[in-house]
């Protein structure tokens, strides 16, 4: 048992992981208390799928799960309802984003807009009181006593690891944040929860940002207009539908019979045209990002070797960060990198500390 005397807010989603956080805090005798988002605005889905998603109807599933944890653990559980929040932090910037010809990351928006953020503040404002708060995230916070520092850590399980969701977050808030299965691998998640006869122990995971993977119903159509394909020669090849529907280093769907395979190799929103072009066109070494937060070292002033990570599902590589003027650096890699898409985030590394990240420009 490690306190009796402080509180603890968890963020539960209804899944394994934060129900799974929930019950070890508990067992090291913690007072908990199960919080949950209510983000979903009643739209209409394109397509209705099994599983969940962040988003969508089947939200109150979702929460009716998250109400069946907090009972099973005897735990009390708030549902806090950030409809309005979420829809102008996440959902216009994410529909706003890609009618700028730019590819966003929800995830990286919604956590320290949101979850650490709104969820939080609405908490506190309606009277629930605690001390600290804890998330079903794979990560780790730590603290180098040597730097008197809190830093936020690459969780064990390296294939599960979320940091690069995370680099958003304000460094204040790490010494009031806790991530108890950031030990665990995904496979003791499962046994433990399993062993404890949690109800969502063999719950699958979220896997759609939107429920069936279809956002197109987020936008308005009025703004989606057809344009030019053009080829990295300025040579018209086609007709596109809308350059909500195209990403950098797309190949699928562009509707363009050629002689050799092509891929989206730029988006120029303001004149509505989708450039594409072989696969070598895809690589640079090269790009600028704004919008930048570092969560465990201060902003550097001078040039920082670093490993840099240009997606989620991307393996980070060798770096040089280069502070530039305003809020903007630039980052050389060692060697070109595929498809560095404006509108994602980059995160950056030493070793197992995330630094920080920023927004690709």
């Amino acid at each position: 048992m490690e306190s009796t005397n402080i509180t603890v807010a968890v963020g539960m989603s209804g899944g394994v992981d934060s129900s799974l956080a929930a019950a070890i805090l508990k067992n090291r005798g913690y007072n908990v208390i199960g919080i949950t988002m209510e983000i979903y605005g009643g739209e209409d889905m394109p397509v209705k799928t099994n599983g969940h998603a962040c988003y969508g109807p089947g939200e109150q599933e979702d929460i009716r799960l998250a109400k069946e944890v907090a009972e099973f653990l005897s735990i009390p559980h708030h549902t806090i309802d950030l409809k309005n929040e979420y829809r102008t932090a996440v959902l216009e910037y994410f529909t706003e984003e890609y009618l700028s010809g730019r590819t966003p990351n929800p995830c990286t928006r919604c956590n320290p807009v949101m979850k650490f953020g709104f969820m939080l503040d609405r908490a506190r404002e309606a009277g629930i009181a605690f001390d600290r708060f804890a998330t079903g995230h794979y990560a780790r916070v730590c603290c180098i006593e040597e730097q008197k520092r809190y830093v936020l850590k690459k969780a064990v399980d390296k294939k599960k690891d979320q940091t690069y969701f995370l680099y958003g977050l304000k460094p204040g808030i790490l010494p009031s944040l806790l991530f108890p299965i950031g030990n665990l691998t995904k496979k003791e998640v499962r046994k433990y929860s399993d062993e404890i006869h949690l109800p969502v122990c063999s719950r699958p995971e979220s896997q759609d940002f939107i429920e069936g993977g279809d956002y197109s119903g987020l936008f308005d159509r009025k703004r989606i207009k057809p344009g030019p394909v053009v080829d990295v020669h300025g040579n018209h090849l086609g007709i596109h539908k809308g350059i909500i529907n195209y990403t950098i280093g797309q190949r699928r769907g562009l509707g363009i019979p050629h002689s050799e395979p092509l891929y989206v190799i730029r988006i120029a929103p303001k004149e509505n045209t989708i450039v594409v072009g072989p696969r070598d066109h895809l690589f640079s070494d090269t790009l600028i990002a704004g919008n930048l937060n570092f969560i465990s070292i201060d902003p550097p002033q001078s040039p920082l070797r670093i490993k840099a990570k240009i997606r989620q599902n991307h393996m980070e590589d060798d770096a040089l960060l280069i502070p530039s003027d305003g809020d903007k650096i630039k980052v050389v890699f060692d060697s070109p990198q595929l498809s560095i898409t404006p509108g994602q985030s980059i995160v950056f590394y030493d070793n197992d500390i995330l630094l920080g990240g920023g927004i690709i420009e």
